[in-house]
């Protein structure tokens, strides 16, 4: 992977379980359950099939006394599973009394997510609050303090919105909601370290869901305060427009170094698999050089010369079989995550493609020679025909794979011949 040239905000480091969130942690992909948590078994296997995928943090709902007495038995259920990724409970409401009458709930989550608008209001919400900071701070546990601009406080933007009105020059509606989020955000933090809870245990999010109101409230955001902030486009929406605002919004704050955990809040289609969000979390920050989780596939996107499928099949079925394999490979191949394929339909791009990939191959276009080479590192290795060219490339893929990553060295195939 090319080398990034973003310079990452300085923020603290929290520990959220096992995993860091800012300091010089890299960009941590979480998730989120939409499971009813009430469900353990239900709830604990999509917790691991988000897992599987690449999260590295997944906050659960926990909305009742019933999901909370459930919490303990999904924990143990993924430990039986084998996964040990930290579960963040999300609270609204009544977070306060769950959090006091279920203290197994509360040892046992890695993290706590407390929405300043929804504890309640006045004197009973700053109580509210207090008895959350408290449970963290008796457990040791990192809060979230996410703020919502659909969930912001009344009373506070009724009189910051009053307190402009009688401004010489009052400024946008916009500019005082902006300022609302992060006014919210940063009072709480204060409080909640007034209440004993440690500057390293506080991450901050101003979620909303419009993108220029995203960037222009981080980027304020960010130069107020040296919490680690999680990112994510609120109510993203569903398909491609969820997934084309929040690369828009987010690819601007990462590229400027702001953000050290991200979520992609997508709506799913009926029936869609949640996983996608981890899926598109994890290629924003790859595409950007910020991290590496699976390899990646360059394919070309087709034009006249390239009528024949056989290409865009052939990527497809690669880039599916590469991150099917991830769950294995990353434990077995270290490294194998920077490694990259080239899929490429015609002899116009194919081959110069091909060599700079660390595997290529360059399928015939329009009344092309019906030949296939295949670059490995750079050299060609091998040049394959017939009827059977996706099943024979797949086992060159594999065989690379084992040789290269097992190990950590480097091949060097020359002009040997490649095992298919």
């Amino acid at each position: 992977m090319t080398q990034s040239l973003i310079t990452r905000r300085v923020t603290q480091r929290v520990m959220v379980g096992n995993v860091a969130i800012g300091g010089d942690a890299p960009v941590v992909v979480q998730s989120m359950t939409n499971t009813d948590t009430e469900d353990a078994a239900g709830t604990a296997r999509q917790v691991f099939e988000l897992a599987r995928a690449g999260s590295e943090i997944v906050r659960i709902t926990v909305n009742t006394a019933e999901a909370a007495a459930q919490v303990p038995h999904i924990r143990k259920i993924l430990d039986q599973m084998g996964c040990d990724v930290p579960l963040v409970g999300d609270f609204h409401y009544n977070g306060h009394r769950l959090l006091t009458d279920f203290p197994e709930c509360a040892q046992i989550l890695a993290g706590y997510r407390i929405n300043p608008g929804n504890v309640g209001r006045n004197r009973k919400g700053e109580d509210q609050f207090a008895m959350m900071i408290n449970a963290a701070c008796q457990y040791q546990k990192p809060v979230r303090i996410g703020v919502n601009w659909g969930s912001l406080e009344s009373d506070l933007i009724v009189r910051m919105m009053d307190e402009n009105a009688r401004l010489p020059e009052p400024k946008d509606a916009a500019e005082v909601m902006h300022e609302a989020l992060i006014v919210s955000a940063l009072t709480s933090a204060q409080r909640a370290e007034k209440l004993g809870l440690p500057h390293d245990r506080i991450v901050l999010s101003c979620k909303v869901s419009e993108v220029q109101s995203l960037i222009a409230v981080y980027r304020a955001l960010a130069k107020r305060c040296d919490y680690p902030l999680h990112l994510g486009l609120t109510e993203a929406g569903m398909g491609s427009k969820g997934i084309v605002a929040s690369t828009a919004a987010l690819a601007v704050l990462l590229q400027e170094g702001i953000g050290d955990t991200i979520r992609i809040s997508l709506t799913p289609e009926p029936g869609g698999d949640r996983t996608q969000e981890v899926v598109v979390a994890q290629e924003i920050l790859q595409t950007m050089g910020l991290r590496s989780f699976t390899p990646m596939v360059i394919a070309c996107p087709g034009c006249g010369r390239t009528t024949s499928t056989v290409f865009q099949e052939l990527a497809q079925s690669i880039q599916s079989y590469l991150r099917a394999q991830m769950p294995v490979w990353r434990e077995k191949y270290p490294g194998v995550e920077e490694m990259t394929v080239a899929v490429m339909g015609c002899v116009v791009n194919g081959p110069g493609e091909s060599k700079m990939a660390n595997i290529g191959i360059s399928l015939p276009g329009n009344n092309e020679n019906p030949a296939a080479p295949v670059y490995v590192d750079g050299e060609k290795v091998v040049t394959l025909r017939g009827d059977n060219i996706a099943g024979e490339f797949m086992r060159i893929v594999n065989n690379y794979v084992t040789r290269k990553y097992a190990s950590g060295d480097t091949v060097n195939h020359g002009s040997e011949p490649v095992s298919v």
